[in-house]
């Protein structure tokens, strides 16, 4: 072997390590939001009436039709999530505070405000890593946000009144 020649080894893991990196397209770099952001991976068939999935957060969890648009960011401020079959970035812009449950909505063709329970579902939010039974808090801080994944499941999908006390029948 020639001296400051790399051996056949080392070639190949720089090899490797150069069709990692391309693989990657843009995946090493960080993502930043100012808010609440992550990935929502979809299961489920996406229903023929949906109208819109949006990612809403509360800063306290809704227990009855008077809070249910208590959330942020407000209405005329929502992003539809696109929909497919493959996970999706989403980044809420919200004010630093603590978020007691963050959550996909599904909106059904038809909705206003008055018809809220029959249109609206929850289908999917962030538990709680400790208890995946629960609904896991977020806190925004003002800076860079910590990535919050979850999923949104179309096979399970609840009405607000699921959650209220007392819940619907």
């Amino acid at each position: 072997m020639i001296a400051g020649m790399p051996s056949r080894v080392a070639r190949a893991a720089l090899v490797a390590a150069a069709a990692a990196l391309l693989a990657c397209d843009e995946g090493l770099h960080p993502i930043t939001c100012s808010g609440i952001c992550g990935t929502v991976t979809f299961a489920g068939a996406v229903p023929e009436s949906t109208q819109a999935v949006y990612i809403v957060a509360y800063h306290t969890f809704p227990h009855s039709r008077d809070s249910l648009f208590n959330f942020q960011p407000p209405l005329p401020s929502l992003h539809a999530l696109p929909l497919g079959g493959v996970p999706t970035l989403y980044n809420i812009p919200v004010e630093p505070g603590r978020y007691e449950w963050v959550l996909a909505v599904w909106v059904k063709q038809g909705f206003n405000l008055t018809n809220a329970d029959s249109t609206l579902r929850e289908t999917g939010y962030y538990r709680d890593p400790a208890d995946t039974s629960q609904p896991g808090a977020v806190t925004v801080a003002g800076g860079p946000a910590d990535t919050i994944n979850f999923i949104v499941d179309f096979a399970h999908m609840h009405p607000p009144c699921h959650y209220y006390n007392p819940p619907c029948p």
